[in-house]
Order: structure tokens, then sequence, then C-alpha cells
């Protein structure tokens, strides 16, 4: 029988045991460099900011194109920018690399292309027919300046007019250009010595393209022959020139003038003109001339086959008419028509059924360039209705003060904000479609709803579905509306906070679940909304006043005399610390004359009909303690499952029940700090005498 050796067997176990703790270490050791190899912090690097996409209206426009038969609009800017604007939805924003001012944009019609001409005197062939588009190519004038541009309708050959005087053309397929080049002093009179000033309107007769009219701003016309390189006809009148336009038989054009004048011309009699229009001037006894008006700078000449031509200006009122708004004039037979716009007008153009320059031009539309708007004219229907404009233009319409975001969203969130803004449309916009309608839209890549909030200087609250690439404005809040509004200045808001815009937003919390929404205005003000699909009418605006002041220790006058610190009211947690107010309370004051317990704002006592929305909660104002008035709002949150609202600033913090009314917490700074207070404070005396505006 083999003798079994315990000793060995302790050895074997003993080496097993080694083996497979070793092989257990540098398991662990592996797994912890893997540990360290994962960098769970999030670093800069990890990240990378782009923009994706641009809402708004362009900033500071120059100018305007549209392309009749793909019906896009393409605006440019000062600072190089270009948009293009097709159906609702289409949108695209290009920039130029150089930054200088667009001057003036000419679409290649229905072929994807677009020249842009700009105040570096560059031009630029711009291919739409991609997804992102994209300069094909570039001219740079050194020895000239470049002031018009004019390219006819399928045509390859592209005037570009100069300050000089001259005009070259350039071959749009090469971009390159041609060498033909119609020198100012063959152009006019070779008996006039005096320079006719830069080129400010080039046009081809819309019967022959080999015709082509030139205006000079001095106030000379020329009529080129192409071919024979020689002048045909030469038009002088005394004013300045604007802009010239064509009938469409091409026997007569059109001028605006400086003076406030046009002038209609017939082709083969160059000596003077057959017609003389002042618009907008007085017509005096005697037979004199009208008084002179601000100059007409732009005029359009549209046919129609039924009746009257359309004669379309911008300027031209008359110079007593002081504060007047900037106005579109619209001349249809007998009947002138003015129409006064909210601001400058930068440039217009009349949407016209036909591309073709030599057909009736049938007009349908304009479309009016501001300088912080856009605006479309019905012509087709009485009274010139406008077109309610679908594109998100009107998100500065009021100064944004503040913005939220907010992404996954309940899916039926934006479909009920729809439904409730759908109601909220105006009336007197045209029955007709929007008609710039070109373009395609993209494939939507986020799965997920996406909401912005946008607070603005005059108190209104904007809900935008930020899904898709573009904007769509879902609901408007007027939040201005729960208060009394000033008639006078002597009666404005009683407010040290702010002199204008009492109303504005500073700060929004939303609970997308709940839908419960709550703002900060700038007058120290909180508002609570709660969605509701029906109409309501609240005969008393519920409303709770709260002081919020930071107290400190005893502190003395300029007297010398000790003042004990004033106490806040509501310190601690006694619930019942503020009595809810039913109605605005009157001006009150403190036993040595001071403000108090006054808000910034009135609320109405009156019965306020609140529409299908967000309807009044709640409405909560810091009031004026010991003739200071209160701070502004620094921060806010609301948890609608408690139904609470917390807000704050420099002086302390609040939290209110909004279902009971209620003051559930007061605090002011020094109670939240203690000696470790971060904010350095000046101590004043609560006697100061400081009076409210107003």
């Amino acid at each position: 029988m083999r003798k079994f050796n315990i000793r060995k067997v302790l050895d074997g176990l003993t080496a097993v045991s080694a083996v497979a703790s070793a092989s257990s270490a540098a398991q662990q050791q592996q797994a912890g460099n893997r540990e360290t190899e994962i960098q769970e912090t999030l670093q800069s690097e990890h990240f990378q900011l782009c923009k994706t996409v641009r809402h708004g209206f362009p900033y500071q426009p120059s100018a305007l194109a549209f392309d009749p038969v793909q019906k896009i609009l393409a605006i440019g800017t000062q600072t190089g920018a270009l948009r293009l604007f097709g159906r609702p939805g289409v949108e695209c924003y290009c920039q130029h690399d150089s930054g200088a001012a667009v001057i003036q944009l000419q679409f290649l019609i229905n072929e994807g292309a677009l020249v842009s001409a700009l105040a570096d005197d560059t031009l630029h062939l711009w291919n739409l027919r991609q997804k992102r588009p994209a300069i094909l190519h570039s001219l740079k004038f050194n020895r000239e300046r470049i002031t018009f541009c004019h390219l006819p309708f399928q045509s390859k050959w592209l005037y570009v007019g100069t300050e000089r005087g001259n005009i070259h053309i350039v071959n749009v397929e090469s971009f390159t250009l041609s060498g033909y080049v119609i020198m100012w002093n063959k152009a006019i009179e070779l008996s006039s010595k005096s320079h006719p000033g830069p080129v400010v309107h080039i046009s081809d007769n819309p019967m022959d393209e080999g015709k082509l009219l030139i205006g000079f701003e001095s106030g000379t016309v020329v009529l080129w022959d192409l071919k024979s390189k020689k002048a045909d006809y030469r038009y002088t009148h005394d004013e300045a020139i604007h802009s010239v336009a064509w009938h469409h038989e091409g026997k007569q054009f059109i001028c605006s003038h400086s003076d406030g004048t046009l002038t209609i011309w017939s082709v083969k009699s160059p000596t003077k003109p057959f017609q003389t229009i002042t618009p907008h001037g007085k017509q005096l006894k005697d037979g004199k001339k009208p008084e002179p008006c601000k100059p007409i700078l732009k005029v359009e000449y549209k046919t129609t086959r039924a009746g009257e031509p359309f004669i379309i200006l911008s300027g031209g009122l008359s110079y007593d008419t002081v504060g007047r708004r900037p106005c579109l004039t619209v001349m249809h037979g007998k009947s002138t028509a003015v129409l006064e716009m909210d601001y400058s007008i930068v440039d217009f153009l009349t949407l016209c059924e036909t591309p073709y320059p030599n057909d009736f031009q049938e007009p349908y539309a304009v479309v009016v360039l501001l300088e912080k708007d856009l605006v479309l004219i019905d012509l087709a229907q009485n009274g010139y209705p406008i077109f309610e404009n679908p594109y998100p233009l009107t998100i500065h319409e009021s100064p944004v003060t503040c913005c939220e975001y907010f992404a996954d969203c309940p899916v039926d969130l934006i479909p009920a904000l729809y439904s409730v803004g759908a109601r909220q449309k105006r009336q007197g916009y045209s029955k007709k479609e929007w008609p710039i309608s070109g373009g395609n839209w993209g494939l939507i890549t986020q799965s997920y709803p996406e909401i912005i909030i946008t607070g603005h200087a005059d108190g209104s609250v904007k809900f935008w579905d930020a899904s898709a690439i573009t904007l769509q404005v879902l609901y408007k809040l007027k939040t201005a509306k729960v208060f009394e509004k000033s008639r006078n200045k002597d009666d404005r808001p009683n407010t040290d906070i702010v002199d204008e815009d009492p109303y504005a937003i500073q700060i929004i919390s939303w609970c997308p679940e709940s839908r419960m929404l709550c703002i900060a205005g700038v007058s120290a003000h909180v508002i609570i909304y709660r969605f509701s699909k029906q109409e309501v009418t609240t005969e008393v605006i519920p409303m709770l006043e709260v002081r919020l002041l930071y107290e400190i220790n005893d502190v003395e006058t300029p007297d010398g005399e000790q003042v004990p610190p004033v106490p806040t009211p509501g310190t601690g947690s006694n619930p019942q610390s503020i009595v809810p107010q039913s109605h605005p309370s009157t001006s009150s004051s403190s036993s040595d004359g001071l403000r108090d317990n006054v808000p910034c704002l009135k609320v109405k006592n009156s019965p306020l009909k609140q529409s299908p929305g967000y309807q009044i909660e709640l409405v909560i104002q810091l009031v004026w303690v010991s003739g200071e008035p209160p701070q502004q709002i620094t921060s806010l949150a609301i948890n609608s499952a408690y139904g609470l609202v917390v807000f704050g600033n420099c002086n302390g913090i609040a939290m209110v029940d909004y279902l009971q009314k209620t003051v559930l917490l007061n605090l002011g700074t020094i109670e939240l700090y203690g000696s470790n207070d971060p904010y350095r404070r000046e101590p004043r005396s609560p006697r100061k005498t400081r009076q409210p505006s107003g």
C-alpha cells in the first residue's frame, strides 16, 4: 500500500492558491488600468459648440431679390449675410467671407443660381442647387466702384455699372469680363463736358434685348444700341434720377426723381417727358408747379391685361409731413393708396405672374423689405391687405429679455399649445396662401419635441416649436394685461427699478409635465399661470404682497442716533405672516413719512376675461419697505407637485404656496448666510428718504 504524504498535498494546495491569487491580482490590475483609461469627468475638449440654425429677422438688411419661377426670396445684409426664404419652413443662411455689405442681388431665374454684388466691389456667383449653397465664382473690380447690376431674363450677360459712369459686361457662365465696355463719355452727348455721375440704373428694352437703357444720377438717361455701340437716344432732366422702370411694350419708361416727381418718357421723343406726376405734391393754382417733395427712391411700372397699370413707389412724401411714418404708394388708375410702414423701407419688389418682361405683368403682390420687418401686400384684394407672415421673423418684435429651451417634452404638449394659439389669429389678413412657396422640406432628424420660450421687454411670452429646423410660433401670452396701464407720464408705475419696460420678463420657470408656468418681471413681480382649454372670467385677481428686506444690525444715523433693525414680516416659518390681497393695495406711508408696503405695479381691480391657454393663478409682488424699492428678482423655481413657487433676490428668499395663496417661508439673506454672507453691503439707514419716481 502506497504511503499518503499530507505535506505534499498541502504544498500543492499552497501552490494552486498562490497561482490563483496571482491571476486574480493580475485581473484586478487590468481592471484598474481599464478604469483609469475611462475618464468619467467630462472635459471641455469633449464638446464642440457650433451654430446649427439661425432664427429671427436678418440684421441690417440692404438688398432684396426674388425668383418668380422657383418662388424663392433672397435678402442680403450690411454684414455680408445672405438669407434665402421659400415656403414656410424652408430657410437658409449663408455668409460672405469678407463681411462686406451686400448692395444688390440678382437671381439667374429658374437656374438655381444667384449673383451678389458687395460694397468691396466684388461679384459672387452662388450655386443654390446643392444642399448648402456655395460660391462658384468671384470677380473683383480693382479700379472702379460697383453701383448697379442688371441680369436680363434668360441671358448670360451681366451688366455692371460703376461710380465712374462706365458699364462692364460679365459672362455669367465663365464669370469673366467680356471686354465690351460702355464708356460714359461715349454714352452722353459729345459736346457735354460734365460727368453724368454714377450709374443708378441699367435695363434692357423688353421688346429688344439689344437696346440698353442706362440711367445716370445727374438726370441723364441713354438708350444704347449694343450692336452698333452707340447711343440711339438721350433723355435729360433737371432733377437727379433714383430709379427707372419700363412699360412692358418697350415704348415708354418712367423715372423717379429727387424732387418727388415721376416723369414718363416716350422712347422716340427724347426732348421732354410727355407726362410729369407729383404723387404727393399739393397742386397750386395759376398753373404753377407743385411744391417739391422728398425723393422717390424707387418706382415700378406693372401692367395688367384687364385694367389700368400699377405704379408703385417708395418715398415722395411732402416735406410738411413731419413725423409721418415711411410709406409705400400704390397708384392704380385714378386711385392712390398710401400704405404706412412701421419701419424705414429698404427695398421693395412687385411679384408678377410672368417672368417675361415683354408680356402683361399681372402683379399680384408687393414684397416690402423694411429695416426690421418683411411685409407682403396683396394687390388683388380691395384695401391691399397684407399676408400673414409664416416665418419666425417676429422673435424680436419686442426685444428678447430671457430665453429657455426644453427638450423631450410630452408629445401632447405642442398640439395643445398650437390649438389655443390658433385661436389668437388676428383678423384683416389676406385670405390667399403665402406667395413665396419655393424649396422643399428636409427630413427632421430629431424624434423628440423641443420647445423654446422667449420673454420680451413688453411683458409678452412666446412659445416656439423648435422640433424642426425652423421655429414655429405656437402661443403668445401677454402678462402686462393683468396690470393697470399708465395713461400719462405722471401716472407711470412708481418704481425706481427701471425707467422703461416695467413689464419686461426676466426669468421663466416652466414645468412641461403639469404645464404650470411662472414668470418673474423686472418690477419685482411674479405671476403664476395654469393652462386651461376653457375661457374664464376672473372677477378678482388673486394677489399676494411680500416684504423682502436685508436685515442689518443697529445702524447709526448721520446724527449719531442708534436705529433698531428693520423688522421683516414673515421671518421664520410662520405661514400666516402675509395675508393675501384680493385687491391691489393703495399707497401707504410709515410713521416717518416713507413709502411702505407699496408694490411697483398696480393690479387691475376689474373682472379679467382670460382666453383658453395660460390663465392667472396668482400674482406676487415685492413691496417697498421703509422708503426702499424692492430689489429685482434674481432666481425663480416652481414645483407643481407640491404647489410651491420659490423666488429670491439679493435681500432674501421667499416660498409661496400658490394653491393656498400663502407665504410659507420668508428669510433674509443674513439668516441664510449668517456671518458668511458673500455679498458686501454698505450699511444704510432705513430713515434715509428715498421716494419713488412719479
